[in-house]
């Protein structure tokens, strides 16, 4: 059995993943720019770079970076989330696994995101495992990105709050090394009262 994410806990059950796509499918009908992710990654490494979209959900970021060329492999440990994005995008390739057992064949990536609050979203426990499988499908030098809610007004209703101090900790465990960190996807500048972070860890190799 894998472990049982947060997500599984708090999405509402069937209909979910379908649910959380189609928020994102109305802001961008309305006009908004929702592909802040994949710019931040964008700005950090160009096409044809291989990233791994670390609980991919959906696929938004994915789609977004192999639109722009980027080689792209979305993991998600939700079968729905999976199966909502192969059906919306069939040239990125999608995996069903845990993060914390993360096994792919291929683990040459120059770069690995983790949007959409997938820290804090993660089964409780497996945080360290997750970030230790992550590090390891990097390249020497590689870059993990992670961005996610530090208060409850930043999380989905139910999830919990991780610490930053945390996922810092088990970066450093798995022989990443801080190298810069904002409020917002738009690089909007760090502070210790800002309620969301997103960092960028560099792989020692």
């Amino acid at each position: 059995m894998e472990p049982r994410t947060r997500w599984s806990e708090v999405s509402g059950g069937p209909g979910a993943a379908t649910a959380y796509q189609q928020r994102f499918d109305d802001l961008a009908a309305k006009g908004m720019d929702i592909h802040g992710e994949a710019a931040f990654v964008a700005s950090l490494l160009t096409p044809p770079a291989r990233v791994l979209d670390a609980g991919c959900g959906t696929g938004r970021v994915a789609t977004q970076l192999t639109a722009l060329g980027y080689h792209c492999v979305g993991v998600d440990a939700d079968a729905a989330m999976i199966e909502v994005a192969e059906q919306r995008d069939p040239a990125t390739t999608w995996v069903r696994q845990d993060l914390s057992r993360l096994q792919l064949r291929s683990q040459a990536f120059e770069l690995a995101v983790l949007a959409g609050n997938v820290i804090p979203l993660l089964a409780p426990g497996t945080l360290l495992d997750a970030m230790a499988r992550v590090s390891a499908h990097l390249q020497p030098g590689g870059l993990v990105v992670a961005g996610f809610g530090l208060d409850p007004s930043h999380l989905p209703q139910g999830c919990p709050v991780t610490p930053l101090e945390d996922y810092d900790r088990a970066c450093e465990v798995a022989g990443l090394t801080l190298t810069r960190r904002f409020s917002t996807w738009g690089r909007d500048t760090w502070r210790p009262e800002s309620g969301y972070a997103v960092s960028v860890h560099r792989s020692g190799g």
